[in-house]
């Protein structure tokens, strides 16, 4: 019998370069690519349907860049030799560049440019090409240089639209724009996401990840999903989710982090809690996970409680900001400050931590202002974790189209488009007081007393402070040690000598290994020395609460007089008009 013809798919999901242009890779990192997972269940799904012909095995490959060293030059020659083996005309395989958001573009042409040097099929999807699609009125120069490379561009969404790009290449007729992003389809009965245990085992815990449905109702000047994924709620059957985390189980995977932006709109989110608690409490089944919810989340009947019979131990809230007039300058409209309090304790009530992003840099921002928020926040909010963003432009928001209609510069490296630089003029800070000001945001937040304080509300709440320090010291610690954001840390950084950004010289041998072996001792030396102070925190807040309960003002019960006694109610005039809007 002949041998099948081997037609590989190779999916990697590229990191992006820090500051100095070395690529951002851990030997595990934190955070797992669904797009990723997606798509190699929609290649695996190719495969088993036999979407080249019953004599084509395609044979799917991933790497997550960000926790692997993409070995490009084998790659390469994988696929030139199974098209030359195959002599019958049709390429190798393809090279998909996977999940590409802005930051990530640069770091992803640049090993297309590699790839296409040496003859090999590329395509890029992902929120960079999908948001400018969407928005922008024509194509932006680094998408047209991709096209005239000869990269195929995809924007939307891969399912149902997979195999059809495969045959397209196959018959070396693929090339151009692949544009779906007015034809979003349903996820009811899709494939779903799925990683093997190769690259799940290279994420810290071997967390999982999958999202349960796509879409956002709300209107954030900020925010791509609602310009890339829609604002119509598009979700997951249960019968699916309990499918896919079955499968995981089976790998020993039983962590996951369920990636919708907003799990709380998710119209099928009770009949998927329900499969999990059913899973959990009547099987034994042993699954926790992280999620995305709003700040209004607490108003919706039961389900904070059964978030928590589902195995939620952490959750993330936009929360965004504490000036009502920089959420109504951002159409922020959903978060209402009066809520913050009794949403933060009934997460509290469930022992589930709670983590929230902040954007610095909003049209009322200065430096003293965010200043005088973040003592509001730690001493009248309850929230557990803090991580900060800088307000960012990124293509595909409606922040970016009005700047790019008004011809207002912004930064043309899409490298930091990381939610970590200013990259545009603000109407009250220069761009180096409102990076100073995102630099020492995590050091106010995080003081020492107020670390104690995190401490002593987690025990009021009946969770173990130990939980909290080693947050802490992920959240913190690795900013200020790593100088990255939390979203993009991990284990142990590697940097590879040679995987510099192009344009930038490669340091020779006797510099680069005596720094990076210095850098490394500084850095975890700090670390370390960061995780002894904080377990000694930990050892004295639980001495002083063995004497007496802790109580402040952030966990005492809400009531009607709030308004009167608390800060953060009193808004200056201008903030006060916009929360009456």
């Amino acid at each position: 019998m002949a041998t099948a013809r081997k037609f590989f798919v190779e999916l990697i999901k590229p990191s992006h370069y820090d500051d100095d242009g070395y690529v951002i890779q851990w030997c595990r990192s934190w955070i797992p690519s669904n797009s990723l997972a997606c798509l190699y269940g929609i290649a695996l799904e190719a495969g088993a349907s036999k979407a080249l012909g019953v004599d084509v095995d395609i044979v799917v490959n991933g790497y997550d860049e960000t926790n692997t060293i993409i070995p490009l030059t084998s790659i390469a020659a994988r696929l030139r030799s199974a098209e030359a083996e195959a002599d019958d005309g049709a390429p190798g395989g393809l090279v998909c560049l996977v999940g590409v958001q802005s930051n990530q573009f640069p770091r992803a042409m640049d090993i297309a440019r590699q790839l296409r040097g040496e003859g090999i099929e590329v395509a890029i999807g992902g929120f960079h090409v999908s948001g400018c699609l969407a928005m922008l009125p024509e194509l932006p120069a680094d998408l047209q240089e991709a096209i005239d490379l000869g990269i195929i561009l995809f924007a939307g969404e891969a399912e149902d639209r997979f195999a059809p790009l495969l045959a397209d290449v196959w018959h070396r007729r693929a090339g151009g724009v692949y544009n779906y992003m007015k034809d979003l389809p349903g996820l009811q009965q899709a494939v779903t996401p799925f990683l093997p245990t190769s690259i799940v085992e290279r994420y810290i815990q071997c967390i999982g990840a999958f999202d349960a449905g796509r879409g956002c109702p709300f209107q954030c000047s900020f925010c791509t999903i609602i310009n890339v994924q829609g604002r119509k709620s598009r979700w997951r059957d249960a019968d699916d989710i309990e499918h896919l985390v079955r499968d995981m189980l089976a790998q020993g995977v039983s962590r996951f982090f369920i990636t919708d932006d907003n799990f709380a709109r998710n119209r099928n989110w009770e009949p998927i809690f329900d499969r999990l608690i059913q899973m959990r409490e009547e099987e034994g089944v042993s699954l926790q996970f992280i999620m995305q919810v709003d700040t209004l989340c607490h108003r919706i009947p039961n389900f904070v409680a059964k978030a928590k019979r589902a195995g939620c131990t952490r959750v993330f809230i936009g929360l965004e900001n504490i000036n009502p007039e920089n959420l109504m300058a951002v159409q922020k409209r959903q978060n209402r400050i009066k809520e913050y309090r009794r949403m933060l304790q009934a997460w509290r009530d469930q022992k589930i931590i709670t983590y929230a992003g902040y954007i610095l840099g909003l049209p009322a921002d200065t430096p003293a202002s965010i200043e005088r928020d973040i003592r509001i926040i730690q001493r009248e909010l309850p929230i557990d974790l803090l991580e900060f963003f800088v307000l960012t432009p990124l293509p595909g928001s409606a922040d970016h189209l009005k700047l790019h209609n008004e011809g207002v510069w912004m930064d043309p490296d899409m490298n930091k488009y990381d939610l970590e630089h200013a990259l545009t003029a603000h109407p009250k800070m220069t761009t180096p007081e409102w990076q100073d000001i995102y630099s020492r945001a995590w050091s106010l937040y995080y003081s020492d007393e107020h670390v104690k304080t995190l401490m002593r509300r987690a025990m009021a709440a009946g969770i173990k402070p130990v939980r909290l320090m080693q947050h802490v010291l992920q959240f913190h610690g690795f900013f200020k040690y790593e100088r990255v954001h939390p979203l993009q840390a991990g284990n142990l950084r590697r940097k590879a000598r040679r995987s510099r950004r192009p344009g930038l010289p490669i340091e020779s041998a006797l510099i680069f290994y005596p720094h990076r072996a210095w850098e490394f001792l500084t850095t975890y030396g700090g670390l370390a020395l960061y995780a002894w102070k904080l377990n000694r925190m930990r050892k004295q807040v639980q001495r002083e609460l063995r004497q007496q309960p802790y109580t402040d003002l952030a966990i005492a019960p809400v009531t009607d007089d709030d308004e009167e006694g608390l800060e953060m109610l009193q808004p200056s005039a201008p903030a006060a008009a916009a929360a009456a809007e």
